[in-house]
Order: C-alpha cells, then sequence, then structure tokens
C-alpha cells in the first residue's frame, strides 16, 4: 500500500503542468492569482491537508481547540480477526467504503475511501485506519491520508500483483467499523459504449452517501498545504494525476490519460462547478442537470428556464464513450452555462443550485460560491481552527484560458453584497438534487431539500443583512475560537503584500507588451471593461485593483474591527480593549513601512514602495488598470515627482474619460452586477 498525495514537504507555489505567467485578467471570471494567507479579515496560515496515520491533524472542536493526540495503531491481525470468514455491511455501521476504478485489475492501484455512512457525524473522523489482508499475506496497516472535509475522510490503496480478492477494514479504537472484499481482475472487461444518442446512462441515484464522496473527492483533488499555491494550466492537469483524483481511469477506458487520447478538460470559472459534478457523475453513473439561464437586468435577478440533462438527445451522437462525454462537456454544457446561472433568486425552485445555511457541517467541498458580479468558485478545502490560528476556507476557480487556481477564504477573493436586485442572490449554494424517472431527470424543490434527510440544508441566512454581517459569520462559522489579534492582523498584512507582488507581474507584462513593440490598446465602454477579451483582457487590471482596494480596506481598518468585534479576539491579560487596538494601530504603522515592493518604471529601473506608500495611494490607484498608462501611474506616482520622472506614455484623453465615468466602482468598492 502507498500513500497517494501532496505532503508538507511541497514548495510554497505548486504548480501541476505547464502555467503561463498569470496576467490580470479583466473577464468576469477573472480574480487573483495569488493566494493570500488570510481568512476574511481575522485569517492566518494554518496547517492541513493529508497527514499519514498516526500523525496529529486538525480539530473542528471550539472554542480554541487542542491538537487531538497521535491516532493509535491497530494490530492487524487482531482486526482482521475480529471481521471473520465474510465482509457483510450492516446497517448500523458507522463508516463505509467507496472503491475505485469500477473494476480493478492487477498491477493498477485499488483506491479505497472511508467515509461516515448517512446521518453519522460528518466531521468526526470515520476511521482511524484500514488494514489491508491480501492473498497470500498477513494482514498489515495501511498508510493513509485523512481529511478534515465535511466529510472527514480516510483514503488509502494498494496494488495486487495477481488477480484475487483483497480485503479492506477500517477500524476505530481497535473496532471494525466497515470492511469490503474487493475482487481485483485479470484485466479490463472492457465496456460496451452505451447509448449512443445521450451523454450517458444514469444506473444509480443521488444519495447522502454518495454526495458525502463527491465532497471527498474534490477536497481530495485540489488537495495542497494551507501555505502552498496550487494552480495548473487545465483542469485535465489535475484529474489526469493518480495521485489526487480518485477516480482516475475509473471506467478503465484511458479517459484521463494526457489529451487528445483522454479527456480535455478547460473550463472558466462558471463552467468549473459543472464540469466537476458531471465528471463524477458521468464516472459514478449519475444523474446530471444543466440549465439555461438568464443574466440578470433591469433590476431583476438571473432567472433559469429550460433544463437539460446528460438523457437528452445528443445534436451530434459520438460511438467512442470519452469523446461522448467531451462533446457533451464542450459543444452542449459549456454554451450554455454561466456566471449568472449561480446569481439566482435563493427563493427560486427553478435552478441549478440552492443556498445553504453557514455552517462547518454545510459549506463542503464541492460546493460552490457565486459572488455578485459574475465570480463562481468551488470550495475545495477547510481546515479547522487549532489553537489561537484561524480556521481557513479554500476554494477553485478558472479562468477563461483554462487556468485553475486554489484560493483562500477572505473579503479581497471572495466578494459579497446585497445592494442590487440585479445580483440575485449570491453566496455558497450546492448542486440542487436530481433523481432519474421514467419521464426524465427532475431536481428537487427548495421545499423538498428542507426535508430531504441526505440535505436539509436548504436555508435563506445569507439573503439577510448586509455584507458585514455575512464576513462577520463566516468568521464565526471558520473560527469559533477567539484569535490572536496581531496575529490575525499580520496575516491580513501577509494577504496584502502578496497581492502587491502578484500586481508587479500583472503591470509588469502589460509593459512587454509595449517594448515588444505592441500598439495602443483600446479599451472596452462601461462594465465591459471587467468583461472583455484581447489585450485588454490580458493586461489591464480592473478586477484585480478592486479587490486589492478592498484588501486595502481590510488592513487598515484592521484595529477598528477589534474595537468592534472585541469577542472574536483573545485580549492580552491586563489591557483593556482601548489599549490592544492603540498597539495595533503601532504595529500597523511600523509593518506597513516595512514591507516593500519593487517594479519596474519605463526605463526599467527598480523603484521601491512600502506597503505604507501603497496604502496612502488608494486615491490614485482607484485610476490605475489601464495598461496604456506608464507603470509610475498605474503604481500611483504623483506628477512632478522624481518617481513619475521616467514615465514615456499615458492613456489617451477619451479613455481618461472613460475612466472617470466610472470612478465610482472603485471609489465605493462595488463592481456593476453583470453576468
Amino acid at each position: 500500500m502507498s500513500v497517494l498525495g501532496v505532503t508538507r514537504s511541497l514548495q510554497r507555489t505548486l504548480r501541476i503542468g505547464s502555467v503561463a505567467t498569470a496576467v490580470g485578467l479583466a473577464v468576469a471570471c477573472s480574480s487573483p492569482v495569488a493566494d493570500p494567507p488570510a481568512q476574511s479579515a481575522v485569517a492566518s496560515a494554518s496547517a492541513g491537508g493529508a497527514t499519514a496515520a498516526p500523525a496529529a491533524s486538525a480539530s473542528a472542536a471550539a472554542p480554541a481547540p487542542p491538537a487531538k493526540p497521535p491516532r493509535p495503531v491497530a494490530d492487524p491481525a487482531a482486526v482482521a480477526a475480529k471481521v471473520g470468514t465474510s465482509c457483510k455491511r450492516a446497517k448500523e455501521d458507522k463508516a463505509f467504503f467507496f472503491i475505485a476504478p469500477q473494476d480493478p485489475v492487477a498491477g493498477a492501484p485499488v483506491r479505497a475511501l472511508v467515509l461516515p455512512t448517512a446521518g453519522a457525524p460528518l466531521l468526526e473522523e470515520p476511521a482511524d485506519g484500514i488494514v489491508i489482508v491480501a492473498p497470500g499475506s498477513a494482514p498489515s496497516n495501511a498508510l493513509v491520508e485523512h481529511r478534515s472535509g465535511p466529510p472527514s475522510s480516510v483514503f488509502g490503496s494498494t496494488t495486487l500483483d495477481s488477480p484475487g480478492t483483497v480485503r479492506l477494514i477500517a477500524h476505530k479504537g481497535g473496532e471494525v467499523v466497515a470492511c469490503t472484499d474487493v475482487g481485483v481482475a485479470k484485466s479490463w472487461a472492457r465496456k460496451p459504449g452505451g447509448p449512443q444518442g445521450i451523454a450517458w446512462e444514469a444506473t444509480r441515484a443521488w444519495d447522502a452517501e454518495l454526495e458525502n464522496v463527491y465532497s471527498a473527492w474534490v477536497e481530495k483533488l485540489f488537495d495542497a498545504p494551507s501555505d502552498a499555491s496550487l494552480s495548473a494550466a487545465a483542469l485535465h492537469e489535475i484529474t489526469k494525476d493518480p495521485a489526487r483524483n480518485l477516480l482516475h481511469d475509473h471506467l478503465g477506458l484511458q479517459e484521463d490519460a494526457p489529451p487528445p487520447k483522454g479527456l480535455r478538460l478547460d473550463p472558466d470559472c462558471a463552467d468549473l462547478p459543472y464540469f466537476l459534478r458531471a465528471y463524477f457523475a458521468w464516472k459514478v453513473g449519475l444523474p446530471f442537470t444543466y440549465s439555461a439561464c438568464s443574466r440578470g437586468g433591469g433590476g431583476a435577478p438571473p432567472r433559469c428556464q429550460d433544463s437539460q440533462s446528460n438523457h437528452d438527445p445528443l445534436d451530434e451522437p459520438v460511438t467512442n464513450r470519452v469523446r461522448r462525454f467531451e462533446t457533451f462537456l464542450r459543444a452542449e454544457l459549456k454554451n450554455v452555462v454561466h456566471s449568472g446561472t449561480g446569481r439566482t433568486l435563493a427563493t427560486d425552485d427553478k435552478t441549478d443550485y440552492y443556498p445553504v445555511k453557514l455552517s462547518a457541517e454545510t459549506i463542503r467541498p464541492g460546493s460552490v460560491y457565486a459572488d455578485p458580479y459574475g465570480h463562481i468558485l468551488v470550495v475545495a478545502k477547510r481546515v479547522p481552527q487549532e489553537g489561537d490560528g484561524a480556521g481557513l476556507l479554500f476554494a477553485v476557480d478558472g479562468q477563461p484560458d483554462g487556468t485553475v487556481a486554489r484560493k483562500r477564504f477572505w473579503k479581497g477573493n471572495f466578494l459579497f453584497s446585497l445592494d442590487d436586485a440585479a445580483m440575485g442572490s449570491p453566496g455558497f449554494k450546492r448542486f440542487r438534487p436530481v433523481v432519474a424517472k421514467p419521464s426524465g431527470v427532475a431536481a428537487l424543490s427548495n421545499a423538498a431539500i428542507a426535508k430531504h434527510p441526505a440535505y436539509g440544508d436548504y436555508s435563506l441566512e445569507q439573503t439577510v443583512g448586509d455584507a458585514g454581517a455575512f464576513y462577520d459569520k463566516m468568521d464565526d462559522v471558520l473560527s469559533p475560537g477567539p484569535l490572536d489579534p496581531e496575529r490575525a492582523m499580520l496575516a491580513a498584512i501577509d494577504a496584502l503584500e502578496e497581492q502587491m507582488q502578484a500586481r508587479v507581474t500583472s503591470v509588469e507584462n502589460g509593459e512587454k507588451h509595449f517594448r515588444k513593440g505592441g500598439g495602443r490598446i483600446d479599451m472596452p465602454n462601461g462594465p465591459a471593461i471587467f468583461e472583455t477579451i484581447g489585450d485588454w483582457e490580458n493586461f489591464s487590471t480592473p478586477s484585480r485593483d478592486l479587490r486589492l482596494l478592498i484588501a486595502t480596506d481590510v488592513v487598515r481598518g484592521f484595529p477598528a474591527l477589534v474595537a468592534r468585534r472585541p469577542e472574536r479576539f483573545k485580549m492580552p491579560p491586563g489591557r483593556s480593549v482601548t489599549e490592544v487596538v492603540k498597539g495595533l494601530e503601532a504595529k500597523l504603522a511600523d509593518e506597513t513601512k516595512r514591507r516593500k515592493v519593487e517594479y519596474a518604471r519605463s526605463d526599467e529601473s527598480k523603484h521601491t514602495l512600502s506597503l505604507a506608500d501603497v496604502l496612502e495611494r488608494t486615491e490614485r490607484l482607484e485610476m490605475a488598470y489601464n495598461p496604456n498608462d506608464c507603470p509610475e501611474v498605474r503604481w500611483g506616482a504623483s506628477d512632478g515627482t522624481p518617481e513619475s520622472a521616467t514615465c514615456k506614455r499615458r492613456a489617451p484623453s477619451d479613455q481618461r474619460r472613460k475612466m472617470e465615468k466610472v470612478r465610482a466602482w472603485f471609489k465605493d468598492r462595488k463592481r456593476p452586477a453583470r453576468g
């Protein structure tokens, strides 16, 4: 048995495949490339990720939970003896196995995932470990990976050199909690192509356990140490990795080989949740639906009309199962869904997503976050709070060029607003449950979801209050215990510093365009500055700069946050809130003067700015996203200063007038609502 996955020895930045230098994308699906080490206004870089038993793991208890003791190492022979002659699943079992691939073969990995059964606590680890009993071998303890979920899961894999039956036994506290016998064949029994006229046939139904498998699959797929960045040139660069993908070649069709033999998966932000859900449903044989929706406008939120499914006739049937699914994704699904689909009204039943309550159990890998301005992320990992450190939440998003990257939850990445009815209902959501019926595939209503034993998490909680209430609630969910105020503020400063460093690259990419002889870049009108294509998309930074401005507000306002919510912080003994806030203000001034970024001016000479300089320049940075301006202007240099003396290029006057007309969006830190 071998452990697969990412360990904490990875580099700080983890790239999968070949990823081009990131640029400041300006379309609706754009977001920061950097992965700031912060969660909302009060975050820190806590450790998380897979661990090999019997190492300690993060705990979800509150407040300020202590680290868990090492997991007990079981006697494998004693555990195996408790099973007897055969594995039988009982109704009272608290855990179950999901095995992949669909038909294991000799010489290839058998992957095993242990998960809580329906009704078992999602945040409670289902097992301490796995015992493997292979033909002709003594029982042995498997090396396993533990993840916190929800649902908490345990992963391991083994390989049989010859055909036979391998027994896998999950145990907790020395007692058997799940057992399965897995038949391993000599070679793949190739499955027929299936119905030719539809994408795939649903042979199973979604239930609580398969929803848990879906969440655990997403968590493992995008796992990485908390202090590492994760990015890939395309989704298939991740799914082709058997160390990440529990469902790698699950169907035995070499479907996860590198393209063009295997699937080509290159979703943008709106496509990514659907690609993941459809990929899982195709592999496991589950129903899948998606809807044609409006983008909202005229004061009205997006609305969905026609719902389509994997059972609908394909426009162009394809014999090969892999190519047929790829055609479904790229020719059918991708041309229908868009980012407005995620902003449908929370009370609307005719949608692909439904809103969930905000809790540690409901914000789970595989759920989505729809921001009010048209960006979509998929929740990938939660790191429970430990000690004085904050709890963390990670999500992944796609870009128009197919890049997939991981982000941390905080105000600079997860925008939220209820100010415009045309925005619809932003926030955390899950895919609406669907069931296959003789008449077709149907989705459950909000009322049915609220009563359903496998779901029950439909909620209008996120539609009440304002953005401040939303972020406060998320802080409470992710970090139920009080935080060290100085440590939390330093993490917010770290986040700002990383976003500034990422912006250096974005501005420099624009300069390279002109150094190579590129001409003036056309500027779109109005909201299209965030949503266009071409050179403006590649080299302007309106989306990044808006998020950067939000980040400066978070850092500058951190002492005030502590004064407003002192109960969220662990105050030093003998010091009043007023004294702590004054100390934070002094520390903030010192830290922002000490932290530096360096950019290249027009003559390629280097100029250094402190973060304090950046905070002082926020008003000028409201007009700094146009790549036709010299880098000095884009970094907020004032006219007539030595810093600006090297400037050789300014945006034309017509573009400056356009920028003045939309400046209020940046001043108010609010993008216009668009799909």
